[in-house]
């Protein structure tokens, strides 16, 4: 990739233009995030939404991957005419600033570190042969997709309060509000609904302190409808659930800002992922319901 910002923000936008955002985890192994085969360890923020492109348009169900080196050391090899998917990670490097002649001195001032973004190449579970037996897919999974997003809710500390007709975060109150429960068609669909809330409510000026203002060209409330949208997917996927999209009116204003900034997608991707990060982090140090009903 000469320019990966615009390789990969054309690859969402194609995506968007066809009415499926990117953040709609198709996986059906149940293993929520998409994540690395030999170290188990999920992938990030825009990556996630890269390989969800991926497996929609080849029709991938196993969200495991691996570069080529990682499938060889498995004793796994990549068949024959299959193709890998780019996703990216960033570099650090450090750069001396240049004096005003054109040279750069050497100083005992701190050098400035800046990001480099590189790709490389991984491949599909499903695009493997001779994978060992341990690593095959089976049964079903251990956790409770419906437990774990009720238990992520209760361990986040939000005010919830049901009642009315309309689902919405009030920051002035701090407090979401969400219709009942026995309105939505099912339980996927109201933990749908609370998560993607719930990473509004992780904006607050107490805890992300997301700021609203214009960002990257792109009008307030979408750029925060675009970051609650992939975050709620994040944590979604990581309950088990599918995720859906809340606001599909945005989709041609996040389309018209993506073309006109090719970075805007990796900014909301990592505020998303933080979102995400927060939520979770906050459910693992709170106890559970059950705990908490026996103290």
């Amino acid at each position: 990739m000469n320019d990966i910002y615009q390789a990969v923000t054309d690859r969402i936008i194609a995506s968007l233009e066809t009415g499926t955002p990117p953040w709609i985890i198709p996986w059906t192994d149940h293993t929520a995030l998409p994540s690395n085969l030999a170290t188990g360890k999920p992938y990030r923020g825009i990556n996630i939404l890269m390989l969800s492109i991926e497996a929609m348009s080849r029709g991938y169900g196993d969200s495991r991957w691996v570069t080529l080196k990682q499938a060889n050391e498995l004793g796994a090899k990549v068949r024959k005419g299959e193709h890998g998917t780019s996703i990216v990670f960033f570099k650090f490097k450090e750069v001396e600033e240049e004096k005003d002649n054109g040279f750069t001195e050497a100083s005992e001032e701190p050098k400035r570190v800046v990001p480099m973004l590189r790709s490389y190449t991984v491949f599909n579970t499903s695009q493997l042969e001779f994978l060992p037996e341990r690593f095959e897919l089976r049964g079903t999974p251990a956790w409770q997709p419906i437990g774990e997003a009720e238990q992520l809710l209760y361990a986040s500390g939000a005010v919830i309060r049901h009642g009315g007709n309309r689902a919405f975060y009030s920051p002035s109150e701090d407090m979401i509000r969400l219709p009942p429960p026995a309105w939505f068609p099912d339980s996927d669909d109201y933990y749908a609904v609370a998560l993607h809330e719930l990473t509004h409510w992780t904006g607050h000026p107490q805890r992300l302190n997301r700021m609203l203002g214009k960002r990257h060209g792109i009008d307030a409330y979408a750029y925060e409808e675009l970051v609650a949208e992939m975050g709620a997917a994040f944590l979604c996927a990581y309950c088990g659930l599918p995720a859906r999209l809340e606001h599909a009116s945005y989709i041609d204003h996040w389309l018209d800002a993506l073309k006109r900034d090719k970075r805007l997608i990796f900014v909301a991707a990592g505020a998303a992922q933080k979102a995400a990060d927060y939520a979770l982090g906050v459910a693992q140090v709170a106890p559970s319901p059950a705990d908490a009903l026996a103290a």
